[in-house]
């Protein structure tokens, strides 16, 4: 097990010999106990690195060793606390609440889905904290850096690794 390292204090994110700037949620770090959904904090931990989703025409899949997909049109994610699939990737549309992920601007190009609250997802306790392409500003509550830091790092990424958000 190897791991990616954020510090939240420094907005810094390495791995091995890689450094560089991250962003958190527009909230700060929270407590993992403490975080709930739509409160915009990053939760501290230790979150395994799950898979990655790629949006087709935005970037190639060349070298990446995580398990991988592609994003269609209709792919979305539920951060409904009341949705049976809460925190979980879903169809769109949908009667609960659900996020795209395939958003107008670049920030899901790519995603790697942390795992936060999944084993099994408590309703309310947070939904989605990804890994993505930062959007100039603070997040939703997940980490996100330039997309050249994405790029070099992803392929660097192996199934076991995980994320320490301290």
């Amino acid at each position: 097990m190897r791991v990616v390292h954020v510090d939240v204090a420094t907005g810094r994110l390495r791995f091995g010999d890689l450094d560089m700037a991250c962003t958190i949620g527009r909230s700060g770090a929270c407590a993992a106990a403490d975080k709930r959904e739509g409160d915009g904090c990053t939760p501290l931990g230790s979150w395994p690195i799950r898979a990655v989703l790629l949006r087709p025409g935005k970037v190639y899949a060349t070298g990446i060793a995580l398990p991988w997909r592609w994003t269609h049109a209709g792919d979305g994610w539920s951060d409904d606390p009341a949705d049976p699939a809460y925190n979980r990737a879903v169809r769109l549309p949908r009667t609960f609440s659900a996020e795209s992920l395939q958003r107008s601007d670049d920030a899901y190009d790519v995603i790697v889905i942390l795992g936060h609250n999944d084993t099994p997802p408590v309703p309310g306790m947070g939904s989605a904290i990804f890994f993505h392409l930062s959007e100039g500003r603070p997040t939703a509550g997940c980490i996100a850096v330039d997309r050249d830091d994405m790029l070099r790092l992803l392929p660097l990424l192996s199934p076991g690794d995980v994320m320490t958000i301290a």
